[in-house]
């Protein structure tokens, strides 16, 4: 009985989405292990509908957060921020897939208590310089050309602001992951990186301010973590911090996966090995 973990599946690409079915055509029968999707499966509840239904056989359990690509609002009519998350939602609820708005539930396996959290937490822009200040933050990436898609399509509504909402949802988290007994480790999945040094991406370095949020650089050692997951960065990784291991488990788009051994894209978790 196994954890394991992908990320940034991106089914609206025809490869990727032959990658989810191979997948399922290389696990035929449902087993005791637990799948994480670690969001950006795709960019609508379709692509998410796709996914849970060809995994969903496939495995005991399904747990999903959300990236920004889910909670992207490319027709002009259709809902926006917080009633769009609540559409996910709904998809998850249909197929029995675990998501941040569920309990956490305690891991079944062998070992100390443990409980997985899935985590909607956003970004807030402070992946920035020290000296950049907050209202500058999105001038200091456009001078390097650089501005992500969701400032047009992710809209944060009814919050004033994307910061706002990624405000909202840390404090709510905060209070949940405070409550649970001091005996129960965690294992922390988001699709953002919890850590600032984690948001190293060297092709494009200013797009950090768009991964996360400083408020939880702490949260591995606070709410007792024995692994985080997160996604998002499409460089796939494994370090380790005050002796918590943080994977980062994209499969990412095309030119970034070998599409000759799909399996070993399913990041093993927990147990530790």
């Amino acid at each position: 009985m196994r954890l394991l973990a992908v990320s940034d599946l991106h089914v609206r690409q025809p490869q990727n989405r032959r990658f989810v079915e191979e997948i399922a055509r290389a696990r035929p029968t449902r087993t005791d292990d637990w799948l994480i999707l670690g969001g950006d499966l795709g960019e609508s509840e379709a692509d998410l509908e796709f996914v849970f239904g060809t995994l969903g056989p496939c495995f005991a359990r399904l747990v999903w957060v959300p990236g920004n690509h889910e909670l992207w609002t490319v027709e002009d009519e259709g809902p926006r921020g917080e009633e769009r998350y609540q559409l996910l939602i709904d998809t998850c609820r249909r197929h029995g897939v675990l998501s941040p708005e569920d309990p956490y539930e305690r891991w079944p396996g062998e070992g100390p208590p443990v409980v997985i959290a899935p985590l909607f937490l956003l970004y807030d822009y402070s992946f920035r310089p020290d000296d950049v200040p907050a209202h500058r933050a999105l001038a200091w990436a456009a001078e390097h050309d650089l501005v992500c898609t969701d400032e047009y399509v992710l809209h944060p509504d009814p919050h004033p602001s994307r910061a706002a909402w990624c405000e909202a949802r840390c404090r709510s988290t905060e209070q949940r992951l405070e409550a649970l007994p001091k005996d129960v480790g965690t294992i922390l999945v988001n699709h953002f990186p919890l850590r600032r040094e984690h948001a190293r991406l060297p092709l494009v370095p200013r797009f950090s301010i768009w991964c996360g949020t400083r408020r939880t650089e702490d949260w591995h050692v606070r709410f007792r973590a024995k692994a985080v997951v997160f996604g998002h960065l499409h460089i796939r990784q494994k370090r380790e911090v005050d002796g918590v291991p943080f994977h980062e488990v994209s499969l990412g788009y095309r030119r970034q996966w070998d599409p000759a051994e799909p399996e070993r894209y399913l990041r093993a978790i927990w147990p530790p090995t």
